[in-house]
């Protein structure tokens, strides 16, 4: 198998400001590689040195074997870029805004055409190739926009959360689109505030917390790694939990989180301890017991699960 990006011991800073401290990473042909974080932890900082909107200023960062320090034209043709803003021209018609972006590409007038066409098909969105931009839902500019990234067949497809502004039945589409192109082996970078869409997409996953990699792994690998395998989340308000409740449940092996304003119990024994928190003062009704996830791992890295 190729490895398509290399990153080593990246770094960028913003004035002071240390965006990247030290940042390091591969992707394979054909995987979806997926940088979890916070706003601010560095995610977007790295992928706009992947597509050329930043330089990178220390390390090194290749792309199909080539190391360069901005993103050269001939890496740009090979990428598609799906940008956290909708940038797309409101002047023109949908099928005028791709027809325009692929002869950016040197894709002559008669073959953007068809590929605008093919591309809006692709995305559900032929029964619009006549409207304006403005006159489309939140949702149907996110996918126009992952339409146009796909114009020029990219080999490497870069997808800044992608999915922001749909609803849930969109997101799916998005997602059973990307599994496909993923599946005819579109190599991707994905970042993400939906923990199930990384779940969902991801052969492996990053978690970055301001400017570095706290760890790296496969879902089921992060989830076997940190956190326990089963999680009681207790829905009251901490004001409303009996105080010794952390105490028991480290007792009982297993250990117990804030999270908001609210607190999870993390454990082994999941039904085991089930039976046992409405001895300890905690209604049934109010808690959930379910299996470990993502956003477990997530919040227990970043350290932010008592912050609103």
């Amino acid at each position: 198998m190729n490895t398509i990006v290399v990153a080593e011991n990246l770094t960028k800073h913003y004035g002071d400001f240390p965006a990247l401290k030290g940042v390091s990473f591969s992707i394979q042909e054909g995987e979806c590689f997926g940088l979890l974080g916070h706003n601010g932890a560095g995610k977007s900082t790295t992928l706009k040195m992947l597509y050329g909107l930043a330089r990178v200023e220390g390390g090194l960062l290749s792309i199909f074997g080539q190391p360069f320090s901005l993103t050269p034209p001939e890496i740009k043709r090979q990428l598609g870029v799906v940008p956290q803003e909708d940038n797309l021209d409101p002047d023109l018609p949908v099928l005028e805004n791709l027809k325009a972006y692929a002869r950016l590409f040197g894709i002559d007038r008669r073959q953007a055409g068809v590929q605008s066409l093919a591309m809006l098909r692709f995305m559900g969105l032929e029964s619009k190739e006549d409207s304006l931009v403005d006159a489309l839902s939140g949702g149907q500019k996110r996918r126009l926009v992952i339409a146009r990234a796909l114009l020029n067949s990219p080999r490497l497809l870069i997808l800044d959360e992608p999915t922001t502004g749909l609803d849930p039945q969109g997101r799916h589409l998005v997602w059973q689109k990307l599994r496909g192109l993923k599946s005819e082996g579109v190599t991707m970078v994905l970042t993400t505030h939906y923990m199930e869409e990384a779940a969902q997409l991801c052969d492996r996953i990053a978690i970055m917390h301001e400017g570095l990699i706290l760890t790296e792994g496969t879902p089921a690998e992060l989830v076997a790694a940190h956190v326990l395998p089963h999680v009681i989340e207790i829905r009251l308000p901490l004001d409303a939990i009996p105080p010794d409740i952390s105490d028991r449940v480290h007792g009982f092996g297993g250990e117990a989180l804030p999270v908001m304003e609210g607190l999870f119990l993390y454990t082994n024994e999941g039904n085991r301890l089930w039976q046992q928190i409405g001895d300890w003062g905690l209604p049934q009704h109010a808690c959930f017991l379910r299996p470990a996830n993502l956003e477990d791992v997530f919040l227990r890295l970043t350290g932010r699960g008592t912050e609103p």
